[in-house]
């Protein structure tokens, strides 16, 4: 089946549509877009130029994806966002483009739900399986890696890393890289509380694996040990497993330092 196209949406003659793609009333599609099968938009949603889009995306009313980034240091060149499959964006959401100096790409994976007004800013990385509640906002060069979940009204600052399987809770403030398997906090500064224990039993790891990862992070967060003394112990009483072993290489690779 062909794409199905409301009377009153704006095509632009470049854009590539899959099968089955729905266009709903009032919307935009403007320029050098691509969209995949079965992806529907459901009304008044902008997508502007320089975008790929994936299979079976959900994309609700007033969605804005594509527009240039809010960057003084962009100078109009030409930039991408590319999302994957299978992903529900709601109500208002806004993604932007890349820059020149960060990549020149946005990009977002597979099985995410976007929930209203959360904004993705320019050059994100935003893995798969991934929740960003109402008003999650994104500022440049976040990277979120898979499983993650994002609470309400949570702002990142940019160029942080929030890692596999972690959870933070709504209204927080978050200026560090957060560790894998964490679950975290912040009113007026962020706290780690320690392993995302229901998470990971959700997620299929084991008894052993959440008891090792829950001893690692008491080694990092309760004993008195600095990051470097904690990573020493670590590689030499747990290095063998495989999440404990993500989790010094995460550390050992941030730029801005992790959060405690």
């Amino acid at each position: 089946m062909s794409a199905q196209i409301h009377p009153t949406a704006i095509v632009d003659k470049n854009a590539k549509l899959g099968e089955n793609v729905s266009i709903g009333p009032y919307c935009i599609i403007a320029g050098e877009v691509e969209i995949g099968d079965n992806t529907e938009l459901k009304n008044n949603v902008l997508i502007d130029n320089f975008v790929k889009i994936g299979k079976n995306n959900k994309i609700f009313t007033g969605v804005i994806i594509g527009t240039q980034p809010q960057d003084l240091k962009f100078g109009g060149e030409k930039t991408f966002v590319e999302i994957g499959d299978n992903n529900t964006i709601r109500e208002y959401v806004t993604i932007n483009r890349g820059t020149g100096h960060g990549g020149k790409l946005t990009k977002i994976g597979n099985n995410n739900l976007l929930m209203a007004y959360s904004h993705i800013a320019h050059d994100c990385k935003i893995g798969s399986n991934i929740v960003l509640a109402n008003v999650a906002t994104l500022a440049g060069h976040v990277e979120i890696q898979d499983f993650s979940i994002i609470g309400g009204l949570t702002a990142v600052h940019q160029f942080v890393r929030i890692g596999r399987y972690s959870i933070i809770g709504g209204m927080s403030r978050i200026s560090k890289d957060i560790m894998p398997f964490s679950t975290v906090a912040s009113k007026a500064k962020t706290k780690i509380f320690g392993v995302n224990k229901i998470g990971l039993m959700r997620h299929g790891f084991s008894a052993e694996d959440r008891l090792i990862l829950h001893k690692a992070f008491k080694i990092i967060l309760r004993e008195g040990n600095n990051i470097s003394q904690a990573l020493e112990i670590l590689k030499r009483d747990y290095s063998e497993n495989k999440y404990v072993q993500e989790l010094i290489n995460f550390i050992e690779t941030s730029k801005r330092g992790v959060s405690k």
